[in-house]
């Protein structure tokens, strides 16, 4: 169940989205609360489940891991216990730092790292003797558009769109 997010809720949290590393008395000048208060709101985000972890995000090839890839994995069996393994064994391989199960044609969408050639096909065998029966890998060749903030604010009528000015290009005369 969503949590009732007030103005001060969601300036906070559009802050921290922005820049997770401010302090917390930067944060309170930000929103206009009291330190106190702003470390309390926080706190309070945090119990609620809303804010889930604070931290930093790496360029995986500045850290060392060239090879970025999405892996769609179909499970050999759809029981209990042989899904129990196969989550077990995505949650124990460090290289896989996303997993989503999803519905659909697969039904694992995985984000994995490795360092060479080598790592991955240690990865992708350690998924299919836990039960992926098919794995498809999908090279990353670019990042389009970085995971992004929530968009807190309402988001904008389908007609305000439509009726927005759009820039043409001047042709060359």
């Amino acid at each position: 169940m969503a949590v009732q997010l007030d103005d001060i809720d969601i300036r906070l949290l559009t802050e921290l989205q922005a820049d997770a590393d401010r302090t917390n008395v930067e944060l309170a000048r930000m929103v206009g609360l009291s330190p106190a208060a702003t470390l309390h709101r926080v706190r309070r985000l945090k119990e609620t489940g809303v804010i889930r972890v604070i931290s930093a995000r790496l360029d995986p090839a500045a850290a060392g891991f060239p090879l970025q890839l999405y892996v769609t994995a179909t499970l050999s069996r759809h029981e209990p216990q042989p899904t129990r393994v196969f989550e077990n064994q995505i949650r124990a391989l460090p290289q896989i730092i996303s997993a989503d199960n999803v519905t659909g044609e697969m039904d694992y969408l995985l984000t994995i790292v490795a360092r060479d050639v080598t790592e991955l096909q240690q990865v992708l065998a350690a998924l299919a003797t836990h039960g992926g029966q098919r794995l498809v890998s999908y090279l990353r060749l670019q990042e389009v558009k970085p995971p992004s903030r929530l968009p807190l604010l309402p988001a904008p009528r389908t007609e305000d769109m439509s009726t927005a000015p759009t820039r043409r290009r001047r042709r060359p005369g």
